[in-house]
Parts: structure tokens; sequence; C-alpha cells
């Protein structure tokens, strides 16, 4: 399983990539679950990390066709390995599909789609996550993530670790990569190894200070090793199902 720490910036970014963090996430949790970054944040992130590691950044919640699509297009400039954007307020899957193309459209060829399932998506107006991965599917998106859109509450207090199973194993099954966020602690990557995801999301949990903290790469290191405490093919031959990641 990997492990993808979010960055606010590029001391962030170099924290974390002297932890061994797999992939860097840009986003600004000041902004919520996806707030983006701002373009020079976006900017000295990517020049942070250089080739070292893929660089991925959130793009927020999906509105309009034309914003997602300037907005995907905008940070695929940067040379990112994956966007990603999530759909609070849209419940309709038909709907969903429409800005997630857009997204896919204006990322080109570089940058890959992630779409954002929200565990707690009936309080937000959001899609199931189940029905987000047949989306995803669809509209040729790389991964999805489960993530919670209202911090603090944490991926395994809003749904129980079998129902979690079975997304991750539906969206395997559609062919997608599965990956995991949402307040998760270090005792929650065992669990969600075990449910198969490639990869796990942490901000908080990197951090002194919380989420609105700075990442520290001793914190990193401990959950890169937490997220590695498995018997399987060595570092660079995950994510464990056939889509790599990088």
């Amino acid at each position: 399983m990997q492990l993808l720490v979010s960055v606010r910036g590029p001391a962030d970014a170099r924290a974390a990539l002297i932890g061994g963090a797999d992939v860097i996430d840009a986003k600004d949790p000041r902004r919520g679950a996806l707030g983006a970054v701002s373009p020079v944040a976006l900017a000295a992130i990517r020049r942070a990390v250089g080739s070292a590691r893929p660089v991925s950044a959130a793009l927020g919640d999906a509105a309009t066709e034309p914003a997602v699509a300037r907005r995907a297009r905008a940070a695929a400039r940067h040379g990112l390995a994956f966007v990603k954007v999530g759909f609070a307020g849209v419940r309709s899957e038909a709907r969903v599909r429409g800005l997630a193309a857009a997204a896919r459209r204006g990322a080109g060829t570089g940058a890959r789609l992630v779409l954002v399932a929200y565990a707690d998506w009936g309080r937000i107006g959001s899609l199931a996550p189940e029905r987000l991965v047949a989306a995803a599917a669809e509209v040729g998106a790389a991964g999805v993530l489960l993530d919670t859109a209202q911090k603090p509450a944490s991926l395994f207090a809003l749904e129980p670790p079998d129902v979690v199973a079975a997304w991750v194993a539906g969206a395997h099954e559609a062919g997608l990569f599965a990956a995991l966020a949402g307040g998760l602690a270090d005792a929650d990557l065992a669990t969600a190894r075990e449910l198969g995801a490639d990869v796990v999301g942490v901000r908080g949990a990197a951090c002194i200070g919380g989420r609105l903290g700075r990442v520290a790469p001793e914190r990193v290191a401990t959950l890169l090793a937490l997220a590695r405490a498995t018997s399987g093919p060595p570092v660079g031959a995950l994510p464990l199902h056939p889509l790599r990641l990088s």
C-alpha cells in the first residue's frame, strides 16, 4: 500500500519527501477536504519535489464544466501525475459524469483523473460512493478516493470496514485503483491495508499540530512503516492491483 501525504507548500513537501512518502499531494486544508492550493504554491511544491515522487493536486468540488476544465488544465501544466475532483452537492450520476469528463478533458493526456467520493455523502448532498465508482469507470478515470467532507470525522467512524472493503473491491472490479483517506490515524493504516486499499492518504496524522500544522518527517516515516507492514511485493511493485500509480 502506498502512502500519500497532503502538503500546503514546499516546506511540507520537502518534509514529506524526507519521510519517504510515495505521493506528494498539493492541498490546502484550510479550504476543506479538497481545498486547492494557489497556483504559486502548486508551482513551488512541484519544484521542491522535482522528479523524486509523483505529485497530485486537489482541485476542489466541481460546480460547472468550464470551471473544472480550467482548473484541471491549469494544474496539469505543472506536470502532475494526478488531479483529484470531488462532487459535494451533486447527486445526479449523469451530472457527475459530465463534470468528470470535463475535468479529464482539461487535464489532457498528462495528469490522470481521480474522482473523490465522500463517506458522509448524505450530509453534503453528494453521490453515494458506489455510484461514483461506476461514473469514474465510465469516464476513464484512473482511480477513486473515499474521503470525508466534514472534518474531523474519520472514515471508519462513518463507514464500517466491511462496507469500505466492498467499495474497494468494487473499484478494483471496475479497473480503478482505490484510495482511502479521511482523518485516518496510525492504527487505521493496518485496517486500510487489510481492506485492499492501494493508497492511503493522510494530512493530520503526518503533522505536528494537526491538519493545519506542519508535516514532520518522523511522522511520515512512522506512517510509511505502517503502510508497508505487510508481506507482499517490494516497494516499486505497488499498488497490488494492475493499475500502477507511477
